[in-house]
């Protein structure tokens, strides 16, 4: 029996009371499936030996692996802060996720090496650590990694894909302060960071993000981020990768270095007055449609913007919808030709980057990166002034760390998301994952060497079709 808490009595029900065990109980249930996805791509176990683990060997609690394990596992779940990790120190699931052990010991204690996950302070130290550009360029490499080693183990003999498509975008991150970097954007209207990030348009896995300044233009780095992103790609994941972008990034060096290495593309171009005078608009008013009745009506010839090197193929998209006057249109440029891509599939084609749009939206709204990481100097050390006022970290990349670690996290629940989806044939939204699937309660018990969780039935089911899919991302035929 435990201690029933008296002063815990309800009104609707004097029946019910509330009782404290000192029993194994936890909420975080699911975190041993994240880490077994995890165990299945490889990806902490690559982590741990592509890092460079600067630490002191003599004060080394926690492994490079576990630490790493532990943030993305605490992301996944939906711990934001590391202040988090304080609290959820004793939890027995998490301590089983995290831990490099086997058996029953990560929860006996100093047998395992630590008596339980790593502190605020330790993880914090680790950002910093994950913060040198070393190990940033090991992180940018892990998310195009992390899914050619998901991808391929679907595939016959473990081979790359033919072809894929990668969509690149701006993603504005709201901040609250003054953190290094960060800037009140006019468009969105909040002080934000912009960074770019790209995912793979036929799967909606992540390949990179990389942090900008939040008042930087929407191909600031782009061409430099795609160029590197398209060589990783190229070289895990696909044989031929196509990219997709919006509005913002269309500009002579991009589209130039895209054709010299043979990049299929397409994207919107700006609406400008030369444009609308180039195409005639007008004489697209009256185009045959019935009043009232919508249409889409594609035309395209080859156009040489200002500041382009050459013409290259643009259809103009008209759309005429109903009860309006006139007809909305705008304008994609492609290196495809008309008999790679006619018309209307590259349409089709360019529309479905809302996919990818709602992929972003889901690392928004519910990992909801948060980037608070600022210069603060000591103003007083033991109680005095500090003798020299040093700052110890680089704040912007320690914030580009914490936005790397949650596209990581990403990927690892939308691999599980992926396979409910195969498992169940619906969909499943990243929140739907999360909450039905790995926020489950569950009560740890030891036997010896084995633990057993005892969960719901519901949560049993979910979590044996499930199961019955982890098969599928067995990497052993990937070289």
């Amino acid at each position: 029996m435990g201690e029933i808490l008296n002063d815990f009595g309800l009104e609707f029900n004097g029946s019910v009371k509330l009782e404290a065990r000192a029993e194994r109980l936890t909420s975080e249930a699911g975190a041993v499936l994240l880490r077994e996805v995890d165990e299945r791509l490889g990806l902490t176990r690559w982590l741990g030996e592509m890092l460079t683990d600067t630490r002191d060997e003599k004060r080394i609690t926690h492994s490079l692996r576990e630490l790493v394990r532990t943030d993305l596992l605490l992301l996944g779940q939906g711990w934001r802060d590391h202040d988090d990790a304080d609290a959820l120190r004793r939890d027995a699931a998490l301590r089983l996720a995290v831990s490099d052990s086997k058996s029953s010991v990560p929860l006996r204690g100093k047998e395992g090496g630590a008596e339980g996950l790593a502190s605020q302070p330790t993880l914090s130290r680790l950002t910093a650590m994950l913060a040198r550009e070393e190990n940033r360029k090991v992180l940018h490499e892990a998310l195009v990694w992390q899914t050619g080693r998901r991808l391929r183990a679907q595939q016959p003999k473990g081979q790359k894909l033919k072809q894929v498509t990668v969509d690149v975008d701006g993603l504005p991150v709201e901040v609250h302060g003054h953190q290094e970097g960060s800037a009140y954007n006019g468009h969105y209207g909040v002080r934000m960071y912009h960074p770019i990030v790209a995912s793979l348009a036929e799967t909606g896995d992540l390949l990179d993000v990389r942090l900008r300044e939040g008042n930087v233009h929407s191909a600031n780095g782009a061409l430099e981020f795609i160029d590197e992103l398209l060589g990783r790609v190229e070289k895990e994941v696909c044989e031929v990768a196509a990219v997709r972008f919006d509005a913002g990034f269309p500009e002579e060096k991009l589209l130039a270095k895209l054709e010299e290495r043979g990049t299929p593309y397409v994207a919107r171009v700006r609406n400008t007055s030369v444009l609308q005078r180039e195409a005639a608009l007008p004489r697209f008013m009256n185009s045959g449609v019935p009043l009232g009745e919508p249409g889409t009506h594609l035309y395209e010839w080859e156009y040489q913007a200002q500041g382009w090197s050459r013409a290259r193929r643009v259809v103009l998209v008209v759309l005429e919808r109903k009860d309006e006057l006139f007809p909305h249109a705008f304008w994609l440029v492609t290196s495809w030709s008309k008999e790679q891509m006619p018309a209307q599939a590259l349409l089709e084609h360019y529309r479905q980057r809302g996919t990818a749009e709602g992929h972003f939206g889901e690392l928004m709204d519910v990992l909801a990166p948060a980037l608070s990481s600022a210069r603060r100097p000591k103003s007083k050390y033991r109680g005095q002034p500090p003798v020299q006022r040093a700052v110890s970290i680089d704040a912007f990349a320690n914030n580009e760390v914490r936005l790397l670690l949650n596209a990581l996290a990403y990927n690892l629940v939308h691999a599980a998301r992926v396979l409910m989806e195969q498992a169940t044939g619906e969909g499943w939204g990243l929140l739907r994952v999360r909450e039905r699937v790995l926020k489950v309660a569950a009560r740890v018990l030891l036997h010896a060497r084995r633990v057993v969780l005892v969960i719901g039935r519901e949560s049993a089911s979910l979590w044996q079709k499930l199961w019955t899919k982890l098969g599928s991302l067995s990497t052993a035929q990937i070289t």
